[in-house]
């Protein structure tokens, strides 16, 4: 497998013509977008627009799919979703899906991956569940906890930490605002920005206009599975009509 590292503003995630469905109800329609290394997209629109769906076909979840979808060269479509997880591609679900049984530090554990290297230009972010509790101090007090003891919050922050033990080149986070006290929403925010620092893409499906605001750099937003608007983070937030019209605000 190759692990070349793609030059500053090339594209980690490539997405064309993309159709999805679930049974006979076609739910995505020629869907694009992009995300390149050190970039975090939003990908945005009211429930039921296609955001997390869009996410799952990237993934390999969904049950019928098809377009192009490339991923640092390696074409996605029709492969197992581990083998998409062991390309390099980091998915943290909406439903978090955390081992509530274990603890923190053995749910940290189960995401542990070697690290990846892009011999290019050295060796990718790679992370250390001591360094996922510097970038969470919350979780530090909790290594010893059961993880299904953890308020909402602290298992949004754990499931993000645990797919960061995978070491990923690009990560897709399902809504990781919702639900989630503003304390701990900064800190995701933080953490955000600290993985674009490092190189690693994002792009994270959001409702929350002011968190994005505050971290991305691009959106795309949808309506029913379809793209109806795409540009700059700063120019959306002016954009009163698309606003008004695909977001409710």
């Amino acid at each position: 497998m190759s692990t070349a590292r793609p030059p500053e503003g090339a594209a980690l995630l490539r997405v064309r013509h993309l159709d999805a469905w679930y049974g006979a109800a076609q739910i995505l329609f020629d869907v694009a977008l992009e995300v390149r290394r050190g970039e975090i997209v939003a990908l945005m629109g009211r429930n039921g627009a296609g955001k997390s769906s869009t996410l799952k076909a990237i993934m390999g979840l969904m049950p019928r799919i098809s377009g192009q979808l490339d991923f640092m060269g390696h074409p996605l479509a029709g492969r197992k979703p581990f083998r998409i997880a062991r390309l390099g591609l980091g998915y943290v679900p909406e439903d978090r899906r955390i081992f509530t049984e274990l603890t923190v530090q053995q749910n940290l554990d189960t995401g542990r991956q070697a690290p990846r290297a892009w011999p290019e230009s050295g060796a990718a972010p790679a992370w250390s569940a001591d360094a996922l509790y510097e970038l969470f101090p919350a979780l530090a007090a909790l290594r010893r906890r059961q993880a299904g003891t953890l308020s909402g919050g602290e298992q949004q922050m754990l499931t993000i930490a645990r797919t960061l033990m995978g070491n990923p080149y690009l990560v897709l986070l399902d809504e990781p605002s919702e639900g989630v006290a503003p304390l701990i929403v900064e800190q995701i925010a933080a953490m955000l920005l600290e993985l674009k620092r490092q190189g690693v893409g994002l792009l994270l499906s959001e409702q929350n206009l002011h968190f994005t605001q505050r971290v991305a750099d691009r959106a795309y937003v949808l309506e029913k599975g379809v793209l109806r608007h795409q540009g700059g983070m700063a120019e959306l937030a002016r954009n009163e009509e698309v606003l008004r019209a695909y977001l409710g605000i």
